[in-house]
């Protein structure tokens, strides 16, 4: 059950990944933001394309439980979604975004996200 937990959390992950390598103006347009420069295009490309990606192997790695990080793996990915709900979180507070999508709609994917991760964690 723990892999299948991580390996759910990993695919958001890849998708996400390969989604920003492949498509990053599409990527940020729901916030509002523009990838509109081969500098704004690299950043995102970097920041949600590779970064998705690595945690996304990373997460794999977890799932099968290599060398014994399952458990450290998923509560670091964890702790990473958890801190990504709290600047959602202060952004409300700070900015109160008007609608429920992109914003509060991530909110809750990153919490449920990390909630797996750290059932899995538990139940390993």
């Amino acid at each position: 059950m723990a892999a299948l937990l991580i390996i759910l959390v990993a695919l958001f992950f890849a998708g996400m990944g390969l989604y920003g390598l492949v498509t990053p103006a599409r990527l940020v347009a729901p916030f509002g933001l523009t990838a509109d420069s081969p500098t704004a295009r690299a950043e995102v490309r970097a920041v949600y394309g590779g970064f998705g990606v690595a945690v996304a192997a990373l997460l794999g790695f977890a799932a099968f439980d290599v060398e014994g990080i399952r458990s450290v793996a998923a509560v670091v990915v964890a702790v990473a979604l958890a801190g990504m709900a709290v600047g959602r979180i202060v952004a409300g507070l700070v900015d109160r975004p008007q609608r429920f999508y992109p914003v509060w709609f991530y909110f809750v994917v990153e919490l449920v996200l990390a909630g797996m991760l750290v059932w899995a964690a538990a139940i390993s």
